[in-house]
């Protein structure tokens, strides 16, 4: 099969105490459920068959802005439930995008196995076909949404292709050595078990995975929202400090929001983090207004 065919595609259908649980936390839960359709699927990457989601408004106006979105966590750990994607990826697709994300391989049935931003980037890169065959896509108006682990396969994705029209990274790792200089006990737990080759060239597999070392790579037609909070002990804040000065020093379009004490999910600024997230997609992605200049310039 080619990368991006569909394999499987099932209709999602929430219990109801899981309804109940939704509507508790957001009232508008349900309303937003009736505007959208959630679809389990599985598509091929690679040989393989790749488990994810489609979540895409119910009445369409014409052909839509497409958002792939890019999960965190490693193995089962963040792994997308049918209640995450009830909220998070029917949040983006109530605006008026179609929404597809990857469990990644090795991972919720998915076949292989996770490399954590090794051949793992193929499956989302395999969402661009599967998107391009959507009914009711417009695959030239397709962006990148990633969270921590998610926000690294994202500028992985933004150094392979200039297929897409704008990123948002929120709480993204992008220097594995300060990661693991911080959380020494993943390396064994995790970067260890999962990346091939690591013992072996364990510092080609950490540059592989470390976008702060080459952001010149990364499509300079990609503008990148980055959002990251000050009370992060998980992807440490300087991380994307260092980030943002790299993008600029690089010329790279971007704009950075920096929330005093906020945590890995943003939680205390959840509202207006998410408002400049889709701001950033309907400015970029949707209306592909251009760039201001990077030059400098004015009074």
């Amino acid at each position: 099969m080619r990368d991006g065919d569909l394999i499987d595609r099932t209709a999602v259908a929430l219990d109801a105490d899981t309804l109940a649980r939704l509507a508790e936390r957001d009232p508008d839960a349900h309303a937003r459920l009736e505007r959208v359709e959630l679809f389990r699927i599985a598509y091929a990457s690679g040989g393989l068959k790749v488990t994810g989601y489609v979540v895409r408004p119910k009445q369409p106006p014409g052909p839509l802005p497409c958002v792939i979105y890019n999960r965190g966590g490693y193995g089962s750990s963040g792994v997308i439930s049918a209640r995450q994607a009830a909220v998070q990826l029917a949040a983006i697709a109530d605006r008026g995008y179609i929404v597809a994300a990857s469990q990644y391989r090795g991972n919720a049935g998915s076949e292989g196995l996770d490399e954590f931003g090794g051949a793992d980037l193929d499956d989302v890169l395999a969402l661009v076909p599967l998107l391009e065959r959507e009914p009711g896509a417009d695959p030239s108006r397709i962006g990148l949404w990633g969270w921590s682990r998610g926000g690294l396969m994202a500028y992985l994705a933004l150094a392979r292709t200039d297929r897409f029209a704008a990123a948002v990274v929120l709480s993204g790792v992008t220097d594995l050595g300060d990661y693991l200089q911080r959380r020494p006990e993943m390396e064994q737990r995790v970067f260890a078990k999962l990346v091939p080759d690591y013992r072996a060239d364990r510092e080609a597999a950490i540059l592989r995975r470390s976008p702060i070392r080459w952001p010149e790579k990364l499509c300079k037609t990609t503008p990148i929202l980055m959002l990251h909070g000050g009370a992060d002990w998980r992807v440490h804040p300087s991380q994307a400090l260092r980030m943002a000065t790299a993008l600029y020093e690089a010329r790279h379009p971007f704009r950075f929001a920096f929330f005093e004490g906020a945590d890995h999910g943003l939680a205390e600024v959840s509202a207006e983090a998410m408002r400049m997230s889709y701001d950033w997609l309907d400015r970029y992605l949707r209306d592909r207004l251009p760039w201001p200049s990077l030059e400098p310039h004015g009074l």
